[in-house]
């Protein structure tokens, strides 16, 4: 039996011009990982300075790969290179599919994560400096 696939990203937008174009398309994309085949788990968190990070657990990294070429997730994933100034990821294989806490997700992103193309990268971004989650957890969706 396969070990699930944890995904962690963590997405910064540069502008409030940009702001409701990335929540809407952000909430269309939780919805569909959450249909999509293979999905375990989904869960989202918006932080301070229009960060967002998500979770997600998959039953192996092909069901990870085919969600991610899908509408609305491929299309939108180029528009953030203009949306955001800072964006990374990682993934991870486990024995579960329980997601982490946001301070782990924090810490392996920061650790073994690495950094996505944007067109205006700011300077943390340039640096690979990720500030740890800050937001109440309240401000977590998380899907069943």
């Amino acid at each position: 039996d396969p070990m699930p696939l944890v995904s962690i990203t963590r997405l910064r937008v540069r502008s409030w011009i940009y702001l409701s174009g990335f929540v809407i398309q952000t909430l269309r994309i939780a919805w569909q990982a959450k249909g999509s085949e293979g999905n375990l788990a989904v869960k989202m968190l918006r932080d301070r300075r229009n960060a967002f990070w998500t979770a997600t657990a998959w039953s192996s990294e092909n069901a990870m790969k085919t969600f991610m070429h899908a509408n609305p997730h491929g299309p939108t994933m180029r528009k953030l290179l203009e949306w955001c100034d800072e964006a990374a990821l990682v993934h991870w294989l486990q024995d579960d599919a329980e997601l982490p806490t946001w301070d782990e997700a924090h810490r392996r992103i920061q650790q073994d994560g690495r950094q996505s193309k944007v067109n205006h990268p700011s300077a943390a971004q340039s640096s690979y400096q990720i500030p740890a989650p800050a937001a109440p957890l309240h401000r977590e969706l998380r899907l069943r």
